[in-house]
């Protein structure tokens, strides 16, 4: 079993995360974003990862134009390049580590691996666990498992848009206790089936606060949220 969170932030449900900080208030994936998420009250923040000369940078897409004022790949466009990109409301992309500098240590982060090489990369990145709660999640199963190959004192979480048969096994193989799923497929059988093989669900993105709600009473053990405004520890109640 992978080394357990210690400071509460992802131990204590419900567990509220700010999706890309906070993207239905602010531009995703910047710095005020993540700033106005914690604000609101999430005890974690989920972001994603994209490698540009070997420089960890936070960005969702492997293109820049929906996001930022650029174009073209992040992967084949200079650090210099995009550091001088608007990515909203005069936002930069942020590095990672300017984000870790950013939040405090009691707010968890969600590592999404997005780009190619990303796994080896956190994983050769990230000290040691014993400061703040950070949880590796991805789709790509092989980047969480080449996070896995250098690092296991971090828990992982496998991503899932659609459900598979497997799904409860996979997230168990890991041995990380949680899994990411869609609220789509977020149907109180399954996340029955995921408490009762001793997992953690986490279900993606949940923006009203009547669903929300309705989840954690099935059994979600937390929820990423565009808009922490309305949806954090103090309008969800432990069911």
């Amino acid at each position: 079993m992978s080394e357990r969170l210690q400071h509460g932030s992802f131990e204590t449900p419900p567990v509220i995360i700010g999706h890309r900080g906070a993207a239905g208030l602010l531009p995703e994936n910047t710095l005020p974003s993540f700033t106005r998420a914690v604000a609101c009250g999430v005890q974690a923040v989920e972001l994603d990862v994209h490698l540009s000369e070997g420089e960890l940078v936070v960005i969702h897409d492997p293109t820049l134009e929906r996001t930022t004022s650029g174009t073209g790949a992040v992967a084949d466009t200079p650090l210099e390049v995009l550091r001088t990109l608007d990515a909203g409301q005069g936002a930069v992309i942020p590095t990672l580590v300017e984000v870790f500098d950013l939040l405090p240590e009691s707010i968890g982060i969600n590592i999404e691996l997005k780009g190619v090489g990303t796994g080896p990369a956190v994983a050769r990145w990230l000290g040691s666990p014993d400061r703040r709660d950070v949880l590796i999640s991805s789709f790509d199963h092989d980047a969480l498992r080449s996070f896995q190959a250098l690092r296991t004192d971090y828990p992982v979480a496998p991503l899932f848009s659609r459900w598979r048969a497997d799904a409860v096994k996979v997230a168990l193989d890991f041995d990380g206790g949680f899994i990411n799923l869609s609220r789509k497929l977020a149907t109180t059988q399954r996340l029955e089936k995921i408490c009762d093989a001793g997992l953690r669900a986490l279900v993606y993105t949940v923006n009203d606060l009547a669903e929300a709600q309705d989840l954690i009473n099935a059994g979600a053990w937390g929820l990423f949220t565009d808009f922490p405004d309305r949806i954090s520890g103090s309008t969800i109640a432990p069911r």
